[in-house]
């Protein structure tokens, strides 16, 4: 079925984008199937994170179909743009609904968009992940793809101003080798596996990123384990 929306919303963003001069850097796109269904897994620190998940996909000409909270698709923004895009919107009271929907729409071959933290973390650092992005890997008989942002949190994040003028903010994104799951696993063993998977990743965005921070007042975005004054962990919502 031909794609209306999603493409020149994604051109939209890359405009936008270059205008801000964001410097990217990305590694790992090989990793991403150009073919077939696939879960892709990320940690979640800004408002945008989806965008440039979805960014990462498209050396291999992929559109990636994100599970998202039920309120933005009633925002009326929002919510066409997402519905025409075919995301799926996740209402937490009634989660069998889009587990149903992400389960047909790996099944058909596409790949699915997940922030297994459930929320953003305001610490900047791995929350606890939940297990539904393996089990649906498992159900679906495709492969779990990690993934790790790291810059993304001082473009848009909770409880800090946006950032979206031409600041030439680095965005670090990294995409590692497919994690297995298999059916005969647990799927919360599995889970761990994929956390691990992402924590590495993260790390080596961290280590790659170009910046340090200009003053004591510019460190907000930096986690207190690497000398910052972002949140401790748990400390988020």
């Amino acid at each position: 079925m031909a794609e209306f929306v999603y493409p020149p919303v994604i051109g939209a963003a890359r405009t936008l984008f270059k205008t801000m001069d964001l410097k990217f850097d990305v590694a790992g796109t090989e990793h991403i199937p150009r073919r077939g269904g696939a879960v892709l897994v990320s940690n979640h620190i800004g408002y945008l994170d989806f965008v440039f998940c979805g960014l990462a996909a498209r050396p291999a000409k992929r559109l990636v179909r994100f599970m998202a909270k039920e309120s933005v698709f009633r925002h009326k923004v929002s919510g066409p743009l997402m519905r025409a895009m075919k995301h799926i919107p996740v209402d937490r009271t009634q989660g069998t609904h889009a587990y149903k929907h992400a389960l047909s729409a790996l099944r058909s071959g596409e790949i699915i968009g997940v922030f297994p933290e459930a929320t953003i973390s305001e610490s900047f650092t791995l929350k606890n992940f939940k297990s539904g992005a393996a089990r649906l890997a498992q159900e679906a008989g495709v492969p779990l793809l990690p993934m790790a942002l790291w810059g993304t949190q001082r473009l848009w994040t909770k409880g800090h101003k946006r950032q979206l003028g031409r600041h030439h903010f680095p965005i670090t994104i990294r995409v590692g080798e497919p994690v297995a799951a298999d059916p005969a696993d647990q799927a919360e063993k599995i889970t761990d596996r994929l956390r691990a998977r992402v924590q590495d990743l993260l790390e080596a965005a961290q280590r790659a990123y170009p910046v340090r921070p200009r003053d004591a007042e510019d460190t907000w975005w930096i986690p207190a384990h690497l000398g910052g004054t972002a949140p401790a962990p748990g400390g988020g919502a």
